[in-house]
């Protein structure tokens, strides 16, 4: 079993993102915080307490700290175009998927196995499969017989929102800081365009009827939680043709109403799946048009880019899933007794690697001050089993961790699987097809370690296998190749 203990994480810088008073009121930040591996910097203490170990809200902290996700609320409230819930399935890595439904003592069970064996564990999230909020009961009989056993856990919820303003309070009492809606839309046209129907108040509504009450009640939601400061991270699909620009305008607003984060999600479209949209041709984003709507957002509510798009079932740090591991039929028959002790020494090992991590980023961003401010900016790829380092061989590679690169800094971009979502078995010719795909628009690739025959393909498709820096901190690392590849003002003032 996968522990990922050591090494720990990176800290990757963002550029500020200034933020709305609004957003800032429900317990935001004013500039480079939100959703940043920025540390603290200016975000309030009450905030950043809330924030710095749980995994989806700061970018930092999914370098540190698991999730885990308990399948315990399989009904759903409305049907989406990309979305088909499926109860027994191990192999597929979406929302909506689960190996196996449990009731709230099973669940309970479950958190309590993993949290022996994971001293990283430091949310549990309600995910579905259906929506958290339409399957209340049981979402709060999760967290009150949870609480019992690891009263130390921080808890959050996702929802599609139809549901949401009829347990705002029920919320606050139960001390949950941190709640997803996923928003796609504030035109109804567009929403009718994704969502088939809604079911409300004991009627099933349909088209543009239906996705008004839905974008209604979502907003609803969102301004009720911004008011009782709870955190709140929007999840939105992008789907071309269909949102994509318009989620520009669903940013605008989310942000205007106290929005702690936007996650811009790609389209997973699989006729495999069995969604409507898979089986009627609609595609996904590729890789270059998901950051290209990123980049057009920053400046509006605060991004997140490292979400892996989790099943209803997952388990572990983002990224990888130990799920497959703590199924009912592996777990003991009573909850296994909690110990804090490892998770409070996991803690103390992680603040002491937060000052180094800071202190490895100040070096390279001091490095590349005296970079050559005409050098372009460069995205590079990285293989990393996490931790912030470059600590993996690139034939073992299941995704690659993107970051941007000038004078300014390294940043975390967002990370590009290179394996397809649903796990099969690929031939070597098959593989390097899907890896070479996930690498588009992106020519140098940093690597643990990386066998002759790969690294020679690599360079006839014009991608650089840099393995120079194993082991290292990714920032440092990418920062001295840089600086190397593009020389400093210095140099440059002697070459000319």
């Amino acid at each position: 079993m996968s522990s990922n203990v050591v090494p720990l994480s990176s800290i990757s810088r963002t550029r500020p993102v200034p933020q709305a008073e609004p957003a800032a009121s429900a317990g935001g930040c004013s500039s480079k915080s939100c959703g940043s591996s920025d540390a603290q910097g200016d975000m309030p203490a009450h905030i950043w307490d809330k924030v710095k170990d749980h995994p989806c809200y700061s970018e930092e902290a999914h370098h540190y700290f698991a999730r885990m996700h308990v399948a315990v609320a399989p009904a759903c409230n409305i049907q989406c175009n990309y979305c088909n819930r499926k109860y027994d399935c191990a192999n597929e890595s979406r929302p909506g998927v689960t190996s196996e439904k449990l009731t709230p003592e099973q669940a309970a069970r479950k958190v309590a196995a993993v949290a022996v064996k994971v001293p990283q564990l430091s949310v549990l999230g309600i995910a579905g499969p259906g929506d958290s909020l339409f399957d209340w009961r049981k979402t709060s009989a999760t967290f009150r017989e949870v609480s019992k056993l690891l009263p130390d856990l921080k808890y959050c919820i996702s929802t599609n929102g139809l549901a949401l303003p009829d347990h705002l309070d029920e919320l606050a009492e139960y001390n949950i800081d941190h709640v997803t809606i996923t928003i796609n839309m504030i035109d109804p046209e567009i929403g009718a365009l994704i969502y088939p129907w809604i079911y409300y108040k004991g009627k099933r509504y349909t088209g543009v009827e239906g996705a008004r009450i839905l974008h209604e009640r979502q907003m609803e939601g969102l301004d009720g939680l911004t008011a009782r400061g709870i955190l709140t991270k929007i999840n939105s699909v992008m789907i071309p043709g269909v949102n994509d620009q318009h989620l520009i305008e669903v940013n605008r607003e989310i942000k205007a109403r106290g929005a702690f984060l936007h996650n811009v999600m790609p389209l997973i479209s699989d006729a495999a799946h069995g969604t409507h949209f898979g089986l009627t041709g609609q595609r996904g984003p590729k890789a270059s048009e998901l950051k290209d709507l990123q980049d057009k957002l920053a400046g509006g509510a605060n991004l997140m880019r490292h979400c892996r798009q989790c099943r209803a079932d997952a388990v572990g740090m983002l990224g990888e899933d130990l799920s497959q591991d703590f199924t009912l039929d592996k777990l003991p028959e009573a909850p296994a007794a909690y110990d804090p002790e490892p998770r409070r020494l996991y803690r103390e090992v992680v603040e002491r690697e937060r000052a180094d991590r800071n202190k490895a980023v100040a070096s390279a961003e001091a490095e590349l001050a005296d970079t050559t401010p005409e050098a372009p900016t460069k995205l590079v790829a990285v293989c990393t089993k996490g931790g912030g380092r470059i600590n993996q061989h690139f034939g073992h590679a299941k995704e690659f961790q993107v970051f941007e690169v000038d004078a300014h800094g390294v940043r975390f971009s967002g990370h590009r699987k290179a394996d397809n979502y649903c796990v099969g078995g690929y031939g070597d010719d098959d593989k390097l097809d899907i890896v070479l795909a996930a690498l588009e628009g992106i020519d140098t690739v940093f690597v643990a370690k990386i066998g002759r025959c790969p690294k020679d393909d690599l360079k006839k498709a014009g991608i650089e296998a840099v393995d120079q820096y194993p082991f290292d901190y990714i920032e440092t690392a990418v920062a001295a190749w840089y600086a190397e590849k593009f020389g400093s003002q210095s140099d440059s003032a002697s070459i000319a």
